[in-house]
């Protein structure tokens, strides 16, 4: 099913990516091949020998208005640099300026490395030793979403092989652990301390099964901050709890009621990544994330266990039969 939603998600993107980008070519937003007017002026006397000066680029507000059918509230300024090549003279603007669009997509279309805008200068004449008037075309922009989307995959491809990769150390250690710790009869002895605790919350799970220290350790790995533990514990847990499991293909309340408190991720010392982006200002959200997190663990048991009682979800519960010969 999941599979069905993300194609469905993909079809609808690249439809709005492709509505998108015909739009822009019927009304020409970009204003493909044609010259934007504008004035520049030089540090210093212009040089026609020098290789590169420094300028800066004045546009006029009505101008920009009228040319790119973009209104802005004042005239733009931007410094830049005049460089003659072998094709000719260009102007490049100072890299990373803000630029209002459609002038900031341009640059991100066509010099996303330097993140300059650059384009051939033409129709140049001065208007006195320092100033001068000139028009610039910018290099042609065409199926803008489209491409986004190609370099949003590109980019979210690269990102799942390095956390697949990341994991496989993270998950090789954490069962080795497991493994240890079952051998020694640590997970025994864990399960002994933490059934009378977790028991109303998966009665479907039998006495001193490992199921339940899988489920402790891996709700500790959330509480400490600890994601990527979590995640091989987590699958440990499942896979004790669908040896419980009489059908294969369907969830107990039991693998629900761990999803749902892993869902609601509670937290009592912040995740590693989210100290290392923000440092000691962390302490700022600590009351506020063990607030959220309490109650998002209530709202998550609560929505579990009132779901399990209700008729279209006990029909398909694989324990039903077992529940319905323990009324009897």
């Amino acid at each position: 099913m999941l599979n069905y939603i993300w194609a469905g998600l993909i079809a609808f993107s690249l439809l709005f990516a492709a509505i998108y980008d015909t739009r822009d070519l019927l009304n020409d937003t970009y204003r493909n091949g044609a010259n934007l007017p504008l004035q520049l002026e030089f540090k210093g006397e212009y040089d026609s020998r020098a290789r590169r000066q420094t300028v800066t680029v004045l546009i006029d507000k009505d101008q920009y208005t009228s040319f790119y059918e973009s209104r802005i509230t004042e005239d733009l300024q931007f410094e830049g640099v005049l460089v003659r090549t072998e094709d000719g003279v260009q102007i490049r603007f100072a890299k990373d300026t803000q630029i209002p669009k459609p002038l900031g997509v341009i640059r991100e279309m066509t010099s996303a490395r330097d993140n300059d805008l650059r384009g051939p200068v033409s129709n140049f004449r001065l208007s006195s030793d320092s100033t001068a008037a000139a028009t610039v075309a910018f290099s042609t922009v065409r199926f803008v979403k489209m491409q986004a989307i190609a370099d949003a995959a590109l980019s979210m491809a690269e990102i799942a092989v390095s956390l697949a990769l990341g994991l496989i150390g993270v998950i090789a250690l954490f069962m080795g652990l497991l493994q240890i710790a079952e051998k020694s009869g640590l997970i025994h002895s864990l399960v002994r301390v933490t059934q009378p605790l977790l028991k109303p919350l998966f009665p479907d799970i039998p006495k001193d099964h490992p199921a339940l220290g899988m489920i402790v350790l891996n709700l500790s790995a959330n509480m400490l901050g600890l994601g990527n533990a979590a995640t091989p514990l987590g699958i440990k847990a499942m896979e004790e709890l669908q040896k419980l499991s009489p059908e294969k293909e369907t969830a107990t309340n039991s693998m629900v009621m761990l999803l749902a408190m892993n869902t609601a991720s509670v937290q009592v010392v912040p995740p590693v990544l989210l100290v290392a982006l923000m440092g000691l200002q962390i302490n700022q959200l600590m009351f506020a994330i063990i607030l959220v997190t309490s109650i998002s663990l209530i709202v998550a048991v609560i929505s579990a266990k009132l779901l399990g009682k209700m008729k279209r979800y006990r029909d398909t519960d694989p324990n039903r039969n077992e529940k319905l010969a323990e009324g009897a």
